[in-house]
């Protein structure tokens, strides 16, 4: 990306296999960073079919990072850490989110694993004094009546990062996030593939068109550079103006 520079640097992302998380590893890639992503599928060429999923060029490595105890065992294959993206998300529709599993699920992946990753890889930012981006949600600033874990755990996100933002500030760690809005993925394919809720969703947004992982990427690209070096704890709002609607 124009006016970036990652040349030299180490990033992972987690949920950098496909979607908003993969397309910010090859904005990374492409501005000279050593890009490692995780998944969920065994090998990167689990992949090979996946629209929306390009793993060529990245360091791939599965995880399922709601196994806690996996999290804390992973080795990184990486001498030095710079740049950590948080991007993983889930969600489960038909009001399963309501019942205690559905709920336990999506809390474990949208905010207990965030934390659990940021402090397993806390001391390789404090050495960089490097960055973490959180990639949050507007659902954590609204109602959503569907999905109350979804939006529990976005705000959480939001939350987290301020507080994180403000107790390893002083170890020289920046951490911010971005909350998307509507973005054509495989956990918002419920509205974008059908006609009627998709056209219904983009009328809402002041923008005029759904959100996409290259819309993402630059902001989190800016979070994580020189340019942001006194932004700290923050969250963005890249959404087309859909939370001001």
């Amino acid at each position: 990306m124009i006016g970036f520079d990652f040349a030299g640097k180490t990033v992972l992302i987690v949920g950098g296999s496909s979607g908003i998380g993969n397309g910010t590893a090859h904005k990374f890639r492409n501005a000279g960073a050593d890009v490692h992503v995780w998944g969920t599928r065994p090998t990167a060429a689990n992949y090979a079919d996946e629209e929306g999923s390009d793993l060529e060029g990245l360091h791939y490595a599965c995880m399922n990072v709601s196994d806690f105890d996996a999290v804390d065992a992973y080795e990184a294959p990486f001498a030095k850490l710079d740049v950590l993206v948080l991007c993983q998300g889930t969600v489960r529709y038909r009001r399963a989110e309501f019942e205690r599993q559905g709920w336990d699920e999506v809390m474990d992946v949208n905010v207990n694993s965030v934390m659990h990753i940021s402090q397993k890889f806390k001391n390789n930012l404090a050495d960089t004094k490097g960055s973490i981006i959180i990639v949050s949600s507007i659902s954590g600033f609204r109602a959503n009546i569907g999905n109350p874990a979804y939006a529990a755990s976005k705000a959480a996100a939001v939350s987290l990062c301020k507080t994180l933002g403000a107790a390893w500030a002083s170890d020289g760690i920046r951490v911010n996030g971005i909350a998307p809005g509507l973005v054509a993925t495989k956990l918002t394919r419920v509205t974008t593939d059908n006609d009627r809720r998709r056209e219904g969703a983009i009328a809402r947004i002041p923008a005029g068109r759904l959100g996409t992982p290259d819309d993402m990427a630059g902001p989190i690209l800016f979070l994580a550079s020189p340019a942001a070096s006194y932004v700290n704890g923050q969250t963005l709002m890249v959404d087309g103006g859909l939370a001001l609607a």
